[in-house]
């Protein structure tokens, strides 16, 4: 017969409660966020020796108080959200970081009608490895950091994924409950979905992969202008889930470059 446990370890102040009541009018505000992003924040919140809560509530009164420089912070919100696209979105944009009538250079492809069109899925981007019908390697895609940018390393790239790893965990459950056996020899880019990634915007029951050169839906007929998809996007209809939205449009172009634009990116008051 096994010995009980202790206690463990004692709280350091016994007398505080464990729950904490917020005053009246306050509100809760959650964001998901990177494996990555959320060391760089706790590293910052050890440094401040506060919780991760507190460092960023300290931001948001340090903005309502008039401390905190918005249009400084705004710099570097932008400049985050540069890091963090993946894919070009097709209009630049504007301060409030809704898109506006303004082509991006680089995309100046798609308003000429180049590349196709396909539903943009809202999960994590995966590549397997097949060979014979035979799932060999699991990669997820990894992107620079803003330093590695700033060093000149620009393009993402492929690490193997871990089945120890915590993060790594429902990645593996879509892998797992995808079919491979038809698919043919090769490396395949693929978005993983399911319920516990990303959101699940499609509401989906169960985790798996989509490979994007064999099953991502193609539309037809989409527009190439702003008027034309802020409205196509207002009521587009996912192919992959019907009876739920679509995210958006990824543009291909037949040379592997690809531009994006989502529902989201149009304010509503625009």
């Amino acid at each position: 017969m096994s010995e009980p446990r202790g206690r463990g370890r004692p709280r350091k102040d016994p007398e505080k409660l464990a729950r904490w009541t917020p005053p009246e009018g306050w509100s809760r505000l959650v964001a998901w966020v990177s494996p990555e992003e959320k060391k760089a924040l706790k590293h910052v919140a050890v440094d401040a020796e506060v919780s991760v809560a507190e460092l960023v509530r300290s931001l948001a009164s340090g903005l309502a108080a008039g401390v905190i420089d918005a249009d400084e912070l705004l710099g570097h919100v932008r400049r985050g959200v540069q890091v963090m696209e993946k894919i070009p979105t097709l209009f630049e944009r504007d301060d409030r970081f809704g898109v506006v009538d303004r082509p991006r250079a680089e995309c100046a492809w798609v308003l000429a009608g180049e590349g196709a069109p396909t539903e943009k899925l809202d999960g994590t981007n995966v590549r397997l490895t097949v060979r014979a019908g035979q799932l060999v390697r699991t990669e997820k895609r990894r992107n620079p950091s803003k330093a590695q940018k700033q060093r000149g390393i620009v393009d993402g790239w492929y690490t193997d994924t871990d089945e120890r790893a915590a993060e790594d965990k429902w990645i593996l459950a879509a892998v797992r409950n995808t079919d491979v056996s038809g698919w043919p020899d090769g490396e395949h880019p693929c978005e993983a979905l399911g319920p516990r990634i990303q959101g699940n915007p499609l509401a989906l029951d169960d985790h798996l992969c989509v490979p994007f050169n064999l099953d991502v839906p193609v539309y037809r007929d989409v527009p190439r202008d702003y008027d034309g998809l802020r409205e196509y996007l207002a009521a587009l209809e996912s192919r992959y889930a019907p009876g739920h939205l679509a995210e958006g449009i990824v543009f291909h172009h037949p040379d592997g470059r690809r531009a994006k634009i989502k529902r989201k990116d149009f304010r509503r008051s625009a």
